[in-house]
């Protein structure tokens, strides 16, 4: 019950109809894979979709979107300390699967959640049994080996898994050097949207991630399979020009974006509540040193 990187890219594959040109394939593979690390296939895959068809657009996209002032302000501050306090929001992924991000109601287990059409909800219906069977059989597994043996072989590695795929996917959408922008009403564009995607250099894991690392090629195309990914970069490249921003190169372990992911998630706060071309700020007063200490 290892994990293995290789399913990652293989469940990305899925997501984007870009591992088979058969769509029946497609789905009986996608199930099985996402299955196997508790995620529900068509369910995910849609709302994914939606992320990659709004990227940058403060309302409508799907995937670590900012939160407006006012919504912010709304939280409460164990909500806060939790998604804005490293390392919590790096276990998020199975909370958001379960009801989304704040301020967006619906569970991608829930056929009927306004994450879906009507004609979706049998897709996610049959994900979601296929999920609950998994649930069934680590629960047989744990009754032949116990427990801590399955915690051992499956709990402590989904966790990785979790830890891993929140922080790479946190850091192709936030942690620039310089603040980029989202967007809202005519501003945005899908073009526009893609552009504020960020590229990262993971060294040693560079091939090991399939080389998924160059994100604003792939959002641009997400029909594009991670074996061309590194071509079409080099060469979008040459036509988006001073656009596109070029990933500050890595040591074999990347140990540079760590200073990049803490920063942005101490300083990433929320956006203002007007304005089509808004940029992230930070609530000062909230997470002083002091105030964390005396709570």
């Amino acid at each position: 019950m290892q994990y293995d990187n290789n399913n990652n890219i293989l469940l990305y594959e899925k997501w984007h109809g870009s591992f088979s040109d058969n769509p029946v394939l497609n789905n009986v593979v996608g199930h099985f894979l996402h299955s196997s690390i508790l995620v529900p296939y068509h369910g995910w895959r849609i709302s994914h979709k939606t992320h990659h068809q709004n990227h940058g657009h403060v309302e409508n996209d799907e995937s670590w979107v900012p939160l407006p002032e006012k919504l912010y302000k709304k939280l409460d501050y164990s909500t806060k300390f939790l998604r804005y306090k490293i390392p919590f929001p790096m276990f998020a992924y199975p909370i958001y699967l379960w009801s989304r991000s704040p301020g967006k109601s619906g569970s991608h287990f829930n056929p009927y959640s306004a994450l879906f059409r009507a004609d979706e909800r049998k897709l996610v219906m049959t994900s979601t049994i296929l999920w609950a069977a998994m649930v069934a059989f680590l629960f047989c597994v744990s009754t032949i080996i116990g427990p801590l043996s399955l915690l051992k072989v499956y709990g402590v590695p989904y966790l990785i898994f979790v830890m891993w795929l929140d922080t790479v996917t946190y850091l192709h959408h936030h942690g620039h050097e310089q603040k980029l922008p989202w967007y809202r009403g005519k501003e945005w564009s899908y073009l526009r949207g893609g552009l504020t995607t960020v590229d990262r250099d993971y060294g040693l894991f560079n091939k090991i991630h399939h080389d998924i690392g160059t994100h604003v090629i792939h959002h641009l195309f997400p029909q594009i399979p991670h074996y061309h990914l590194v071509e079409a970069t080099r060469e979008a490249k040459r036509v988006l020009g001073k656009y596109y921003r070029e990933p500050r190169k890595s040591g074999p372990i990347p140990f540079h974006l760590i200073p990049s992911l803490v920063k942005s998630i101490q300083s990433d706060h929320y956006v203002s509540d007007t304005g089509d071309v808004v940029f992230y700020q930070t609530d000062t007063s909230h997470f002083s040193s002091s105030k964390l200490h005396t709570n």
